[in-house]
């Protein structure tokens, strides 16, 4: 079976696509918006932003599902909030998590 080495956010005409590495060598893009749709896939991206940055990921979840910067102490709603993220936030989140770090 096939294990995905790395993952990395790359921009080409206006679009931004998730480019995957594999351990025997080859890749494969996906633009993001297929990560949008599908759950699977925007776990396997939310998984990527938690290894490089659990807790900018964690603050920019809650940016994107509660609309506002996350205090330090979060209430019960807010965490449900962002326990209950559709794909597509959770993908928005990741997407700004992993962009971030370049």
């Amino acid at each position: 079976m096939t294990q995905v080495k790395d993952k990395t956010v790359i921009e080409f005409d206006g679009n931004a696509y998730i480019r995957e590495e594999f351990s025997e060598g080859s890749a494969r893009c996906f633009l993001i918006t297929d990560y949008c749709t599908d759950p699977a896939a925007s776990l396997e991206v939310q998984t990527k932003a938690i290894e490089v940055d659990a807790q900018g990921y964690l603050y920019n979840l809650a940016t994107v599902v509660n609309g506002y910067e996350a205090a330090d102490i979060w209430e019960d709603d807010e965490i449900i909030s962002m326990l209950k993220a559709a794909p597509r936030e959770r993908v928005e989140a990741a997407y700004i998590t992993l962009s971030s770090l370049k």
